[in-house]
């Protein structure tokens, strides 16, 4: 969990959002279950879930306790939230359909990534979604298409809070080399993952703006690398990303 430090904040708050997280990575627990993990006596995460399940965002089946369906609207709530966002569904989907490959839009938190949506085109090895999954984001496509239009100073304090972590041996991680490709990202428009997240895959991602002008996240493509011939690279798919992106930014703003 990262913890902001910005200001005062309740430990009790902190305990509450730690049961829900450690509720979600154990795909749901018993009190005692969460007590050891968590460090903490039974009476305390039982009095916790009890809170949460009076609220509809903790569910008991037998003496094991699961996230409630609460979320969902939550959830619904935040992905909506800016037209943007209700935007990038569809045209995450067409390229999938188009490219035949991974597809996502993701979007930047608090120095992180966030994707938003994924879709899997008919020949993507990834059939499942990772949705709400943060990322680094110097070591995907998509993530340095956003850093590419954020100003220098954002992304510099970025990096003093994340660091550059290692993904692969291709990743970048020293502070000067990052910049100047983010320069060069923002001169043509597109940014590149070779190997860099995971090995074994490519990706290319294009950034989009909302109608307030601002970066309001990017779109992505990716592929096994075996199956990324350089044309296709290089040439087929930062087309296609290119033409979906100004499509994009073009509708949001006539909106």
């Amino acid at each position: 969990m990262n913890i902001n430090n910005g200001g005062r904040q309740l430990r009790t708050t902190m305990t509450s959002l730690e049961v829900i997280e450690k509720l979600r990575e154990l795909d749901g627990a018993r009190v005692t279950e969460l007590a050891e993990v968590l460090d903490l006596s039974p009476s305390t995460v039982h009095a916790h879930l009890s809170t949460l399940a009076g609220a509809n965002y903790v569910v008991k089946s037998g003496d094991i306790y699961h996230l409630g369906l609460q979320f969902l609207e939550l959830a619904d709530y935040v992905r909506n939230r800016r037209n943007a966002y209700r935007t990038a569904e569809s045209y995450t989907d067409r390229l999938a359909r188009e490219t035949e490959c991974r597809a996502v839009f993701a979007v930047e938190e608090n120095g992180r990534g966030v994707y938003m949506y994924t879709y899997s085109g008919e020949h993507a090895v990834w059939k499942y979604s990772t949705v709400g999954k943060r990322f680094y984001l110097h070591q995907t496509a998509v993530g340095k298409a956003i850093l590419s239009r954020l100003p220098e100073e954002r992304v510099i304090a970025i990096i003093e809070e994340w660091g550059l972590p290692t993904g692969t041996a291709n990743t970048i991680t020293d502070r000067s080399d990052l910049l100047e490709e983010l320069k060069v990202i923002r001169d043509r428009g597109v940014s590149f993952n070779n190997e860099e997240q995971l090995e074994g895959v490519k990706a290319v991602g294009v950034p989009v703006d909302g109608s307030d002008g601002r970066v309001a996240g990017a779109f992505s493509v990716a592929s096994p690398a075996n199956r990324m011939t350089e044309d296709r690279f290089e040439e087929e798919i930062p087309k296609i990303l290119l033409g979906v992106a100004n499509e994009f930014e073009l509708e949001n703003s006539m909106s």
